[in-house]
């Protein structure tokens, strides 16, 4: 059964990996023998590893688990060119209900009948282990060993050319399955893990208000908007053949808006990105490794701000356990929660009275608002906007989406960026009336957490390796808007900011960006990572 199953899953369950090698180009026999050395490889690997539980009442459950796994994983990566690495099982840890349910379909269950169907029959079927103590130890000593060796040999004698596809198409790597999961697993278990069981360091210890707020006449209320999922080049902003912003170039015509087209993101997935975009440490310092440390919320409200975070997705990340939070599917709105699942909208009603809660002395001094998005996350993208609100048509409405033609696969990912532009115009709206009103000095920051692949290069949604990912998963939107009164008050230019508007940005920005905004000091905050100082008399 060890060596049936290990070389059923290293053949019928690494089928995505061989038809990437066959699409390598070069000779047949070329082609051939990458795949029998690998396959080799694979299938001694994986028996290595059934030897380690090959133990009465662990076997078969351990087994079983692997062939499930090794379909889930063949499924994904034939469908969306998606790959198991530690984050990207880290983030599947943190996928909620809704996720699971809009990644749910008839072909993903046909993926699993074809890998897992016949040899978990036929697992189940054999008689159980009878024996074990030390007649076991050795048997399954003598199995490992023999495993062992044949993967040196096999290693050695492939050594040349498996070296070179290797090297050359680091992403084959990822694809080795079930390996693949079971190194994230143990990677996960290892780092990720024993970092969220420390307590976390504290930051800006020395935080307070600067002297903006000495006697001010309106306290300043900054709404940073996180988006999901959208891409910078199907912005309309950034230069799209299609409209997809009409209602933010209108603010930006108004001379108030600022977009910038060169924003890169910390990671390729939210669990990795969010954390990141709050953290104090830039992505080189391990801003996109579990966090160990406080955050930029903790800091603001440190100071003394009011802080709120509004969630309309799969939760902060750990961002906002430790300031005043709510979840907009809590207290769904009827007519913005069609099925349980809320639009964007959702996160602006009642927001008022929001505030209002929210501690009047530090009320009074100033507000940070956070609302995370649904925006466009997939593979749902029709699901992201409502009936009414859709310029391009028709689009695709299933969530295998290989299966939509590209047009209508591209409609339905454009109407999400449309209505994220219709829920940012009226977060505007919202803002500039409280400035009108004389209320607070209002402004707002948007940017996206990661971007998306359509298709190019056969890959779909996102999640791949850093090190890896295409442009469509990295390069992200961000866009500012400031009252009158908070740019006089931060000594902010806005023909400055729009001739620097190109200049490249990253999720390292924000952190420092934020507290120069709000004008905290702290001896955390570095000025040369706040893309607003080189405009700002207020340095």
């Amino acid at each position: 059964m060890v060596w049936g199953l290990a070389l059923w899953l290293a053949l019928v369950g690494n089928l995505p990996l061989w038809q990437r090698i066959q699409g390598l180009g070069g000779s047949l026999g070329y082609r051939v023998a990458l795949i029998a050395g690998l396959g080799a490889l694979l299938t001694c690997a994986i028996a290595a590893l059934l030897w380690l539980f090959a133990w009465p009442r662990v076997f078969r459950p351990v087994a079983s688990l692997l062939l499930v796994v090794a379909g889930a994983n063949s499924y994904f990566m034939w469908r969306y060119g998606v790959v198991m690495d530690p984050t990207m099982l880290a983030s599947t840890l943190h996928t909620d209900v809704r996720e699971v349910r809009d990644l749910m379909s008839w072909s993903l269950l046909g993926a699993l009948l074809l890998v897992a169907g016949l040899p978990l029959w036929a697992l189940w079927r054999q008689p159980r282990f009878l024996h074990g103590g030390w007649r076991r130890v050795g048997h399954n000593a003598a199995g490992l060993l023999a495993a062992v060796a044949l993967l040196v040999f096999t290693a050695l004698m492939s050594y040349q050319g498996l070296a070179s596809l290797m090297r050359n198409h680091k992403d084959l790597r990822y694809m080795a399955n079930p390996l693949n999961s079971v190194y994230a697993a143990t990677w996960v278990a290892a780092e990720r893990l024993p970092r969220q069981a420390k307590p976390l360091l504290p930051v800006g210890e020395d935080a307070r208000l600067g002297a903006s707020y000495d006697h001010q006449a309106r306290p300043p209320l900054l709404l940073l908007v996180i988006g999901e999922t959208a891409r910078a080049q199907n912005f309309g902003l950034n230069g799209y053949a299609r409209d997809t912003t009409p209602a933010l170039a209108r603010w930006r015509a108004g001379g108030d808006l600022v977009n910038f087209s060169q924003v890169r993101s910390c990671g390729t997935n939210t669990l990795v990105s969010v954390p990141c975009l709050f953290s104090p440490l830039s992505r080189a310092q391990g801003g996109d490794q579990p966090a160990d440390r406080e955050n930029l919320l903790d800091v603001l409200q440190r100071a003394g701000l009011a802080v709120l975070w509004i969630d309309n997705q799969a939760g902060c990340k750990g961002v906002c356990n430790r300031v005043p939070h709510v979840y907009t599917n809590e207290q769904p709105v009827p007519a913005l929660c069609p099925g349980g699942e809320c639009l964007d909208a959702a996160m602006l009603d009642g927001l008022d009275a929001r505030l209002e809660a929210l501690d009047p002395a530090r009320r009074a001094r100033g507000v940070v608002l956070v609302m995370h998005q649904m925006g466009s996350h997939g593979p749902a993208y029709a699901a992201r906007s409502p009936d009414g609100a859709k310029p391009f048509l028709p689009e695709c409405r299933s969530n295998a989406l290989p299966e939509c033609s590209q047009q209508e696969l591209v409609n339905a990912y454009d109407n999400s960026i449309a209505y994220t532009d219709r829920f940012l115009d009226q977060a505007l709206q919202w803002l500039s009336a409280r400035a009108a009103q004389g209320r607070n000095d209002t402004g707002l920051v948007y940017v996206s957490d990661h971007g998306e692949s359509l298709g190019e290069n056969g890959l779909y949604l996102h999640g791949v390796p850093y090190a890896l990912a295409p442009d469509q998963q990295t390069h992200v939107p961000m866009v500012a808007w400031f009252s009158s009164g908070l740019r006089q008050r931060a000594g902010l230019s806005l023909d400055c900011l729009r001739a620097r508007s190109a200049e490249p940005l990253s999720h390292d920005n924000v952190f420092h960006t934020v507290l120069g905004l709000m004008d905290v000091r702290t001896r955390v905050r570095e000025p040369a990572l706040d893309a607003l100082a080189p405009c700002s008399s207020a340095g």
